[in-house]
């Protein structure tokens, strides 16, 4: 059975807000494995803990996801990079302070420790600190990270109108779903950051010049 849980859009969403409550029943069930769909600062994302491996293998049968695709993570706070990448350059270092909390993805070294279905089987992990207080909220109560994939079918636009769209596809498939109203967003900028030179992967909400500007600067 999948419950509907409805945000107070005004109360939830913005870097500001107060921090959310859930229901314990919904923590617990996460912490055992199960999905919940919930807004970030970008798009609905689809959250599972990311050290569960009946999580995982929900996700990507709820996405019909690749195991070889990575999936990124959401964490609570900065401080949380050490647990998942073995290594942060001092460039990466610096866009965090600069860009997060915000739609920047970096890709770093991942630490050995990270599940294969995270990674993808490579040896790189996607992390980001959303400008938003659901999901930050979300990763403190599990392992510092919740799963930051979009809500939607690979392959599928990961943006919704309603709540009864989203509940109406993932029905039997996530436990959860937190509405907080419609969006559209291009999601998150990907940069690979393996060193001090960013790569960029994928262009979103955050302009890729702005980021290499800012490097640049020194």
């Amino acid at each position: 059975m999948t419950r509907l849980i409805l945000l107070d859009a005004d109360r939830a969403g913005g870097p500001t807000a107060p921090e959310p409550r859930f229901p314990a029943e919904m923590i617990a069930s996460l912490r055992a494995g199960g999905a919940v769909i919930f807004p970030t600062d970008t798009l609905y994302g689809l959250g599972v803990d990311p050290c569960s491996e009946t999580g995982l293998d929900r996700l990507l049968a709820a996405k019909g996801r690749d195991r070889g695709k990575p999936i990124p993570l959401l964490l609570s706070e900065k401080e949380q990079v050490d647990r998942w990448a073995r290594h942060v350059p001092a460039a990466a270092s610096r866009l965090m302070d600069r860009f997060w909390p915000g739609a920047l993805t970096l890709v770093l070294p991942a630490d050995p420790g990270v599940h294969t279905a995270v990674t993808g089987g490579g040896d790189t992990v996607g992390l980001r600190v959303p400008d938003h207080p659901v999901p930050r909220a979300l990763a403190a109560l599990l392992s510092g990270a919740v799963t930051g994939t979009s809500a939607n079918r690979s392959g599928n636009p990961g943006a919704w109108g309603s709540a009864e769209e989203i509940v109406r596809e993932f029905t039997g498939e996530v436990d959860w779903v937190l509405w907080e109203g419609a969006g559209n967003s291009p999601g998150s900028t990907v940069v690979r950051m393996t060193d001090d030179r960013p790569v960029l992967l994928r262009e979103g909400v955050l302009p890729f010049r702005d980021i290499v500007e800012f490097l640049q600067r020194g």
